[in-house]
């Protein structure tokens, strides 16, 4: 049976990342910082353990994966957070709190299987990062440079990596109704906004991105890495087409 840890496991995303590693038969460890979440998570699931830790505090990490017990064939770095506002008027711990679970998080989470994974010749990392990180969005603090951080970091560490058995990649979400995105999504006019600036003309779902996971934790995916795979329904390639010549 394989292995997964998803991190920011208990609502959104890494919740619907957990349950189809689950049900594709992982043993799956559900990593949140909201303990309860986490529980609910696990407890709907088969095969699944709650892990509680904020990923930006290493001792938590390290109990956590020791809780966890084996070395995961697979973690998935979906741990996230936003602070939305004019980059003047967010405080210094905004930057902070985002830079740290963002990037830092991934770092020590990686960090903390990557021995093991040597150690065993295998192991896959996939970060979720982001078209934030790909294209500028205003309003979002530091969000947009700890995802484009993160996916220079996942070419850094399946090139560093790789020769030890280690592949690494990363998928960046487009508008998804889920997680983070969801409160906003429920004004009717940003919504219809944000589905005509898609060329498929359709807001992802989070089931889009657990299927990604799989994907490229699949056989089919085996000879794939250090890419960051974009799943946003063509939307990174569209500013051409919202801004004509005509």
């Amino acid at each position: 049976m394989k292995q997964a840890v998803v991190t920011g496991a208990g609502t959104g995303l890494g919740a619907e990342i957990a349950k189809q590693l689950s049900e594709s038969g992982y043993r799956v460890g559900v990593l949140d910082m909201n303990g309860e979440q986490a529980q609910d998570t696990a407890a709907s699931l088969s095969n699944a353990i709650a892990l509680q830790a904020n990923v930006s505090d290493e001792h938590e990490v390290k109990r956590a994966f020791e809780k966890f017990g084996d070395v995961p064939d697979l973690l998935v770095n979906c741990a996230g957070v936003l602070r939305t506002g004019p980059f003047e008027e967010q405080s210094v711990d905004d930057y902070r709190f985002v830079l740290e679970i963002n990037l830092l998080g991934s770092c020590i989470c990686a960090r903390q299987v990557a021995p093991g994974m040597m150690k065993r010749g295998s192991g896959h990392i996939i970060n979720i990062t982001s078209i934030g990180g790909i294209e500028p969005s205003p309003n979002g603090g530091t969000y947009g440079a700890s995802k484009a951080a993160l996916a220079m970091l996942t070419k850094n560490w399946s090139t560093e990596w790789g020769p030890k058995g280690i592949r690494v990649n990363a998928i960046a979400p487009g508008f998804i109704d889920a997680g983070m995105s969801k409160p906003f999504l429920q004004n009717p006019e940003v919504r219809a906004r944000r589905i005509a600036g898609v060329p498929i003309r359709k807001l992802g779902t989070a089931s889009d991105i657990a299927h990604t996971v799989l994907f490229l934790d699949s056989e089919g995916g085996s000879y794939i890495s250090g890419t960051q795979t974009v799943v946003d329904g063509g939307v990174v390639n569209n500013v051409l087409t919202l801004l004509p010549r005509e």
